[in-house]
């Protein structure tokens, strides 16, 4: 078996040990690179000093095969990142006039002027290579030397992530450097904690004595990844056994990959052509915008109501003014009356609605902080559900998102489960 890739990942950028700005490059750049199973080794967040980016880069060179930095490519005085390199690795900076004219074009189109701060933007690595940023100007940057690999990103994210997936990966894949096909099949999963998960899937561990199996936990749900080091379960022997973990899971099976709940009830309401319309008071928006990350969603979603005040509630979704005087905004009966009005009033099939106390204040005995009611509104019926949570606000809110959009998606496929038992009886 060869050596494993050695990979080291450095963030740059002042703004990330300041707390300005989280650093989700690395979690984004691992999480590309382990479906491939190559995990990252290290990684350092530097300031932006000349002396600390030399120290940190030479560091990473002398022990990785493969170094990725993140920012310090732009066009400011404290964009020094390409220089210091450059001088760390001994190797000239060799001016790119392709790279002018791309910015120089981009510029334009903005109604701006090329700048001379900009022509620092337009050097590479003598023997390296650019790639082209199409959403800023500053270019990444790739060299192979010493039978090493390094690549070089600008720091905003809406730049990174197309270059890194339209250039970087399929350029590693050329160089060998990484496989073409995922090394693990994941199963995704929600309403379950980690370790109930684990239980319901032992007997399959069990089973397969060479299996690997690893679990990712984000907000009740637990990512479950099957793969094989040694290589003797194939890529299909992989899949078949990921359906026998479905099976285990029951409904507590979201999907296989990567699909966010809301796309997963995408395609459940896209199956059924049905719509949806939602009405949120203390989400504030948030299960909406889960939707609107879907491309395609118009095709389902309607639109959504934040109602935050009871004044909202009943002029915009119709909800009765007794409801609100006898049970309170935040009750079962509002969260039905919600989910209701948002589909009769957007003339929609399905209406989904959450309604609580997300905190720090808020509550009463019958309703203390963290209480959240959630409506459903169907062409079969309506229903509520009620959870409490702890923990603070936007934790709260948060996983109100997740559990409205699970609840839904169990709705739906229970609903498609009884339409097909039906269809079968009558045949």
């Amino acid at each position: 078996m060869s050596k494993p890739l050695s990979v080291e990942v450095i963030n740059f950028g002042d703004e990330l040990l300041v707390g300005i700005r989280q650093n989700t490059h690395l979690t984004y750049i691992g999480e590309q690179l382990s479906q491939y199973g190559v995990p990252i080794c290290r990684c350092q967040v530097i300031r932006d000093e000349a002396v600390e980016i030399r120290r940190a880069f030479r560091e990473a060179w002398e022990r990785s095969d493969l170094v990725i930095t993140t920012g310090g490519l732009g066009p400011t005085s404290d964009d020094m990142t390409r220089e210091t390199v450059a001088e760390a690795l001994g190797v000239d900076l060799v001016f790119e006039s392709e790279v002018e004219l791309t910015i120089k074009d981009r510029l334009s189109v903005l109604g701006r002027s090329l700048a001379p701060h900009h022509a620092k933007q337009c050097f590479r690595f003598q023997g390296g290579e650019c790639f082209h940023n199409e959403r800023g100007t500053a270019p990444g940057l790739i060299l192979a030397a010493a039978g090493k690999t390094l690549v070089m990103l600008p720091g905003p994210t809406h730049e990174l992530k197309p270059m890194f997936e339209n250039y970087v990966l399929p350029r590693l894949q050329r160089e060998g450097l990484i496989g073409e096909d995922e090394a693990y099949v994941q199963v995704r999963t929600c309403g379950l904690g980690e370790s109930s998960v684990e239980q319901l899937l032992k007997p399959l561990m069990a089973e397969h004595d060479a299996l690997d199996v690893a679990f990712c936990v984000h907000y009740s749900m637990v990512d479950v990844r099957l793969s094989c080091r040694d290589g003797s379960i194939c890529m299909q022997q992989l899949k078949v056994i990921a359906q026998e973990a479905r099976h285990l899971l029951g409904d507590d099976f979201v999907c296989f990959g990567h699909c966010s709940l809301a796309r997963v009830v995408y395609h459940e309401l896209r199956a059924l052509d049905r719509k949806l319309a939602i009405a949120e008071s203390c989400t504030g928006g948030a299960l909406s915008s889960e939707f609107t990350d879907v491309p395609g969603a118009s095709e389902v979603f309607v639109g959504g109501i934040v109602c935050y005040t009871n004044d909202v509630k009943v002029t915009q979704l119709g909800v009765p003014e007794s409801i609100l005087e006898q049970h309170g905004a935040v009750s079962p009966e509002c969260a039905i009356a919600m989910a209701s009005g948002a589909a009769e009033r957007m003339c929609s099939d399905y209406g989904l609605s959450v309604t609580g106390f997300a905190g720090p204040d808020g509550g009463n005995s019958s309703h203390p902080v963290g209480t959240i009611h959630f409506g459903y509104h169907s062409p079969v019926g309506v229903w509520c559900k009620s959870v409490r949570y702890t923990g603070g606000r936007l934790d709260v809110k948060a996983r109100a998102v997740q559990t409205a959009l699970d609840w839904m998606r169990r709705k739906l496929r229970k609903y498609k489960m009884e339409e097909f038992l039906s269809s079968e009886a009558e045949h």
